[in-house]
């Protein structure tokens, strides 16, 4: 039992969109990412996924609306919902989500992370 922190952890990477495992608890992982820019329209068929805003902010476009989610805040993307982070400057997010989640959910492309690194 180690604690984490954070600050740290965000300082090992500075590419974007390629998520890093920090924590597993009960067949979840907690992830580390940071976004700058566009990601990808996806939704997940089995999967909730929580974002937590440790730095920054960042728009997650859903289908019928947006919502900008800052510093301090997080948000849940229910299950199948369709949906795209979009971020005008680097965020540092945490993710809490199964293990199995695969970061672009129902699209695979250039962004799909298929095996993450754990730091």
């Amino acid at each position: 039992m180690e604690k984490v922190n954070l600050v740290e952890k965000f300082s090992l990477f500075n590419d974007y969109c390629n998520p890093r495992i920090i924590g597993e608890l009960n067949g979840q992982h907690v992830k580390a990412v940071k976004l700058k820019g566009e990601f990808v329209w996806h939704s997940h068929e089995h999967e909730d996924e929580l974002f937590l805003v440790v730095k920054g902010k960042f728009n997650m476009e859903l289908r019928d609306k947006t919502v900008t989610i800052n510093e301090g805040e997080f948000f849940i993307v229910p299950r199948k919902v369709e949906h795209k982070p979009v971020a005008e400057e680097e965020v540092h997010i945490l993710l809490f989500e199964p293990a199995t989640t695969l970061n672009t959910g129902d699209v695979e492309n250039e962004l799909t992370r298929t095996t993450l690194e754990k730091i």
